[in-house]
């Protein structure tokens, strides 16, 4: 397994993505850049208790232990290395499937209502465990699923995020049209400026 550099992140660098269309695979963004800086978002277990409150999982907050954190890259380098099988269309490796399964083992968060809106709770042990399983369920959901077929990495030069191809001809090639499609629309304008082509 990989293991993400930890000191020195750059600020903005710390910052959670949920460009990713999943919430499985948002976790997987929480290892930024790995195709070069690998920064690890999660550096202490208050980290991952933010990622949950941020991911809108839960309102309350959920304590984290070390061993919980340990476990919690653990699934989701098993649900990264799992996506890029998938993406290229290759058996996923039994241990990782067996680290998301273990993962999705424990009971999940449990929905309530709350003013006719539906929410997340802890059940009533285990509520460690529960927000990691609903994560992991997740994964099984789209791995499993007719979605799996669109699970696509970001075309974008400075990006690399995976995420869930929604659009209807199934040819997205950013993780967002505004942002990475953005930013390489103006890239390829500026090369075709120097270069003294139209940029029509």
């Amino acid at each position: 397994m990989t293991v993400p550099t930890t000191p020195p992140v750059p600020a903005e660098e710390l910052a959670f993505n949920f460009r990713s269309g999943r919430l499985c695979l948002a976790f997987v963004a929480t290892v930024g850049e790995r195709w070069r800086g690998n920064y690890e978002r999660l550096r202490e277990p208050a980290d991952l208790a933010r990622w949950y409150r941020e991911a809108g999982l839960l309102d309350e907050a959920v304590r984290v232990t070390p061993g919980g954190l340990r476990t919690a890259r653990t699934l989701r380098e098993a649900i990264h290395r799992h996506a890029r099988q998938v993406i290229d269309d290759r058996a996923a490796a039994p241990e990782d499937e067996e680290a998301i399964n273990a993962a999705a083992s424990a009971p999940p968060l449990v929905p309530v209502l709350r003013g006719a809106t539906r929410r997340l709770t802890f059940p009533s042990t285990g509520a460690e465990q529960a927000a990691l399983s609903t994560v992991a369920r997740d994964a099984i959901d789209l791995f499993a699923g007719t979605a799996a077929d669109r699970i696509r990495e970001c075309a974008g030069s400075e990006c690399g995020l995976l995420f869930v191809d929604t659009s209807r001809p199934g040819r997205r090639r950013w993780c967002s049209s505004a942002a990475c499609g953005g930013s390489e629309r103006a890239a390829a304008y500026r090369r075709r400026k120097r270069a003294g082509q139209s940029p029509s």
